[in-house]
This record gives C-alpha cells, structure tokens and sequence, in this order.
C-alpha cells in the first residue's frame, strides 16, 4: 500500500511531503495558479477601479481646477498690473505736466513782480536823478553867481589896487563877457 500512496503523490512532491523545486513551476498545479491569479487579478481591479481611482482622479481634477484658478487668477492680476502701470505712468505725465504748468507759471509770476520792481526802481532812481540834476543845476546856477560876485569883487579890486578907478556898471559887463566866453 506504500507504493500506492507514493504512486498518487504528484511528480512536484517528495514521499515526505515537501515541494521539488518550485512549485510555481510545477505543471500540475498551474492551472489552480492561474485561476487564482486572475481572481487576485479582478480583486485588486475592482479595489482600485472603485477605490483609490476615483480619489486618485479627484485629486488630479482639484489640482487641474486650482492650477486652471491659479491661471486665471494670475492673468487677471496680469491685466490689473498692466493697467495699473498705465495709470501710473498716466499720472507721472500728468503730474510732469502739471510741474511745467507751475514752473511757468512762477516764473511768469517772478517775472512780472521783476519786471515790477525795476520799473519802480527805474522810476525812484528817475526821481532821484531828477532831484539830484536840480540839486545840481541849483549849485551850479549858485556857483555862477558866486563866481560872478567874487569876479567882480576881485576884478573892483586888483583896478582899485593897480591904482584905478572902477565904477560897477563897467566892471559887471566886463565879467559878463568874460563868463560868456
């Protein structure tokens, strides 16, 4: 009864129980393997086709939605800074504009109290010149006068002092023609 219990072991076992070899490579049993490697097969298919699939692709969508909201967002701030840089240089032209239109204007308004100043001080140093060349024509005319008395009075003088006789009528049209050149 030995032989027969030894003759039914498969080819892929010993008398003792234990695996020839491989025993994924046995023939025998490669069908039982293959039946069941596509059962595990299925079983893992339906885990991760109703499981970690769905979590995988809604993790993959909420990244494409934010990466898609991040774009718009920065193509929106995009516009918004190229808008705000126009707006700024707009106002920095404007603003140029309006320094230009203040230098003008002061100096149109420096120019005009200048302009304003001279003609008063023009018109005081007028006056002043007047008054001096009255001042002047007075001590002049005084000077003449001074003169003309002093050379009649010298003039009376040196005739009286050379020994002669000078009436006044004779000696004023003498000094007279003599002033007059």
């Amino acid at each position: 009864m030995a032989t027969n219990t030894h003759e039914t072991l498969s080819s892929c076992v010993d008398s003792y129980g234990s695996a020839l070899g491989m025993p994924q490579l046995c023939t025998e049993w490669m069908g039982n393997q293959i039946f069941w490697l596509v059962i595990t097969l299925i079983v893992i298919f339906f885990v991760l086709s109703r499981v970690a699939l769905p979590r995988i692709a809604a993790v993959l969508a909420e990244r494409q939605g934010t990466i898609t909201n991040d774009i718009a967002a920065a193509e929106d701030l995009k516009s918004k800074a190229a808008a705000a840089e126009d707006a700024y240089n707009q106002a920095l032209v404007d603003a140029r504009a309006e320094a230009a239109r203040i230098v003008d204007a002061t100096k149109a308004e420096i120019k005009a109290d200048l302009d304003a100043a001279m003609a008063k001080a023009d018109a005081e140093i007028a006056e002043k010149v007047k008054a001096g060349e009255k001042t002047i024509a007075d001590i002049r005319t005084n000077a003449m006068a001074s003169v003309e008395e002093i050379a009649k009075a010298t003039a009376s003088e040196i005739v009286v002092a050379l020994g002669g006789s000078a009436d006044d009528k004779s000696v004023d049209a003498i000094v007279k023609a003599q002033l007059k050149g």
